[in-house]
């Protein structure tokens, strides 16, 4: 149908048995001839009421398909002027590509998908309490809405802090007051914020090796020099630190379970570990890593429950125990710092959603949490058991590690790459490499996670992994 001679000839084409609502077809068909030149710059378009009468539609659908265009910088409306194509803008030069590695590559592989058999991070998806979630998420939404409006503490909600000094207390021998608590997105960020609050950047920072590969990467891009610290069976080598970088800023240890080993750090190496902090004015960073779900006997009090000199800080998160899409986690800072953590909380490092917070709080309150460490535990002891059975009729088990079963592979295999060609068999082996940052040679192997092995993927996976070895060999 045609336009007046007030536009420059175009015709608008309405199909109203298309799912596209009239007033997008109206704007699709405008901003075409737009963009194509059909309709100059300064060209006036009809009114809303004479274009909707042309197209037997109502004016107010006109009135949408304008107000798009205007928004889109399209069109501009001068009240009893009428409504006029806007002059061109400034034409840009075109981008020019260029080839830029994506540093996020390998990492981002995982975001958001269905964990695969054998993967690590990830807590059991199938166990997750999610009606019992969804109803402490309900009731936070309505007590969130109802809560007076003000500046949000920058540390997290008081509830939740209060919640978790009180868990801390039965479960991690930890005795904290709530105001050493700040709520942080996971373990990483908690570490970041430790670094920052210590200004540590720059300075040289003590890793257990092998250790947690994304540990080492925020020491890095926080611009401090890694100190590659060996491990035995009592955990880190404290005299081997001290030979290597005696004058660190921070020790960051995985005293309960140490990843990816399974050991826990001694009490000598502990003694050892708190007397060079205080001799060096040195800080120590727990990554209480999965020591709450501890599958061979009791697990270990917390380092910085057990730490007179306050030089302990401690990070937790309750992404590996409950579910990593929750985004929290927390820090224990020592009495002596607890006002500088916040402060810098306050200015970098917001807190977490409040709804979550609130619904963890009465999570926590009411006691599920450690009924589902409880269930996780028993749970995970039983896939681990059922993946060994599995494994020793056709394998070799190294040694368990935690919530993984440690495999090795032949001298000069590559494991990195083998892991990659295991992403095709629809399993996701970690390789053991990956987890080495010293200047040694890395024995090669997998660390197979034994959290979402569920009833009937066993023994594909372990199938799987077998066509892998037997590939690669």
């Amino acid at each position: 149908m045609s336009m007046p001679s007030a536009a420059s000839p175009l015709s608008i084409v309405i199909d109203r048995d298309r799912p596209v609502p009239i007033a997008e077809q109206i704007t699709i068909n405008l901003r075409d001839a737009i963009v194509e030149g059909r309709l100059e710059p300064g060209a006036r378009l009809p009114s809303w009421l004479d274009m909707a009468t042309q197209l037997g539609v109502a004016r107010g659908t006109v009135r949408t398909a304008y107000e798009r265009l205007i928004d889109e910088s399209l069109v501009i409306s001068s009240g009893a002027a009428g409504t006029r194509v806007a002059e061109k803008p400034i034409s840009l030069p075109a981008a020019v590509h260029v080839d830029i590695p994506r540093p996020m590559q390998g990492i981002e592989r995982g975001f958001y998908l269905k964990p695969l058999p054998f993967q690590m991070g990830v807590p059991a998806q199938d166990a997750f309490p999610a009606k019992l979630w969804s109803r402490m998420r309900t009731k936070a939404v309505r007590d969130d809405a109802m809560a007076p409006v003000g500046p949000p503490d920058p540390r997290g909600h008081p509830d939740l802090r209060a919640q978790i000094a009180s868990y801390l207390a039965i479960a991690r021998g930890i005795r904290c007051l709530p105001d050493q608590i700040i709520l942080t997105s996971g373990y990483k960020n908690g570490l970041s914020l430790a670094i920052l609050t210590l200004r540590a950047q720059g300075r040289t920072a003590w890793m257990e090796d092998p250790g947690f590969p994304m540990a080492r990467r925020a020491l890095e891009l926080a611009g401090m020099s890694v100190a590659y610290v060996p491990v035995d069976a009592d955990g880190i080598l404290v005299a081997r630190g001290v030979e290597i970088a005696p004058d660190a800023a921070i020790a960051v240890v995985t005293a309960g379970q140490q990843a990816p080993t399974g050991v826990a750090l001694s009490p000598k190496r502990r003694r050892e570990l708190l007397a060079w902090a205080v001799r060096e004015d040195g800080w120590i960073i727990e990554d209480d890593y999965l020591s709450e779900l501890q599958l061979s006997g009791r697990a270990a009090l917390a380092f910085a429950g057990t730490d007179p000199n306050g030089r302990v800080i401690h990070i937790g998160s309750f992404g590996k125990t409950l579910s990593p899409a929750l985004g929290l986690g927390f820090v224990v800072a020592p009495l002596s710092l607890a006002e500088r953590f916040g402060e810098v909380a306050a200015f970098l490092n917001p807190a977490p959603n409040a709804t979550t917070q609130l619904a963890l709080a009465c999570f926590l309150a009411e006691g599920h949490y450690l009924r589902h460490l409880r269930h996780m535990k028993a749970l995970y002891r039983e896939r681990r058991d059922a993946l060994n059975a599995c494994l020793g009729m056709n394998f070799g088990v190294d040694a368990f590690a935690g919530l993984a079963v440690r495999v090795p592979l032949p001298d000069g295999s590559d494991d990195s790459a083998m892991a990659e060609r295991a992403l095709a068999l629809g399993i996701a082996p970690a390789p053991l490499s990956r987890w080495r940052g010293g200047d040694g040679p890395a024995t090669p192997g997998f660390l197979l996670g034994v959290t979402n092995l569920r009833p009937g993927y066993l023994e594909k996976a372990c199938a799987s992994l077998k066509q892998l070895l037997a590939e690669a060999n």
